[in-house]
């Protein structure tokens, strides 16, 4: 697979300046039981990568001693760390809030068979990853069968009250198909809302649009085609710098399976640590808030992909 990360390094994107600690984004592990062409972190069932009993230890640590609110996992699906639901229930007894990122399908996986009613139990908050409300477009970045089995999933989550009672807010997300911005937020909601209810009689929040960034999978796949330089030309024409005062890193530390720290996921899969000495530093040396607030934050070619148009965030656009 090429790697556009050699491409990525120089760059001219402007200086973000750090605030403060809100969200601990942790990456359990590759593991997935799809291979979606636009992940960025090449996930899919022939991974083996998984966060340690240890490592989980040690975020639960850094949630408790940095009163940190809001605990974002990841993967892969983090749902098939063995100790996904350990790490949620010691996060919610802290009083942190939890966001389950879910491609959906995973809750008929085997073993995950009460998925749906622990997450409900724990009221933690579920983004998941519905790409289009189109099958063709769905299946052609996710596989075949997947967007039946997503509806599926959301019917069971809605029957648990996600969608419908306030504790329990299920989020969809989209990604476009291939190299070009996500359409207004907005807009695009208001389809998701009035197609899926007329078809499918399902329900949900918000909707968040994320666009697909150049690196991993989704990098190699525009390498590939020959549309690399014309999809960064695109992000870089798009740039606002209106959004640049509400980028996710601001406010944000990545932790991968390992338990090193990055700025952001992003950052995460391009291995690029938080110390531009490119001296890993792990969640066990964890900086204290003033030596954090004193390290740069890692920017490269990709960063425009948060800054374009509309800006784009784990929490979808950032802009009207």
């Amino acid at each position: 697979m090429q790697d556009t990360r050699p491409l990525l390094l120089e760059t001219d994107f402007p200086p973000v300046r750090r605030r403060e600690l809100q969200t601990l984004q942790v990456n359990l592990g590759y593991v997935c039981n799809l291979s979606c062409v636009h992940c960025h972190v090449n996930a899919g069932p022939g991974r083996t990568e998984s966060m340690s009993l240890e490592t989980v230890e040690q975020v639960i640590g850094l949630l408790e001693r940095e009163r940190i609110g809001q605990l974002d996992l990841t993967g892969g699906a983090p749902e098939l760390n063995p100790h996904f639901r350990y790490l949620v229930r010691r996060a919610r007894g802290l009083g942190v809030k939890v966001i389950d990122r879910c491609n959906l399908t995973v809750l008929f996986e085997p073993g995950q068979e009460d998925l749906a009613d622990f997450l409900a139990g724990e009221q933690v908050e579920i983004a998941a990853s519905l790409p289009c409300y189109l099958e063709d477009n769905v299946e052609e970045q996710r596989g075949k069968g997947v967007f039946s089995d997503s509806i599926r999933a959301i019917r069971l989550l809605n029957e648990r009250g996600y969608g419908s009672d306030p504790a329990l807010k299920l989020n969809l997300v989209y990604n476009p198909v291939g190299a070009v911005l996500p359409p207004a937020q907005a807009a695009l909601e208001e389809d998701y809302r009035r197609e899926l209810g007329l078809r499918f009689d399902i329900r949900f929040n918000n909707l968040l649009t994320i666009t697909n960034m150049p690196i991993s999978r989704f990098g190699a796949v525009l390498l590939a085609k020959g549309e690399y330089v014309r999809y960064m030309q695109l992000l870089r024409d798009n740039y606002r710098p209106a959004n640049l005062e509400t980028l996710m890193c601001r406010n944000l530390l990545s932790i991968d399976w390992q338990g090193y720290i990055y700025d952001c996921d992003f950052n995460q899969m391009l291995e690029l640590p938080l110390l531009a000495s490119d001296r890993r530093r792990h969640i066990s040396g964890m900086p204290t808030g003033a030596q954090l607030a004193a390290i740069p934050i890692r920017t490269g070619e990709h960063c425009y992909g948060c800054a374009a148009g509309q800006g784009s965030s784990c929490g979808g656009a950032l802009a009207d």
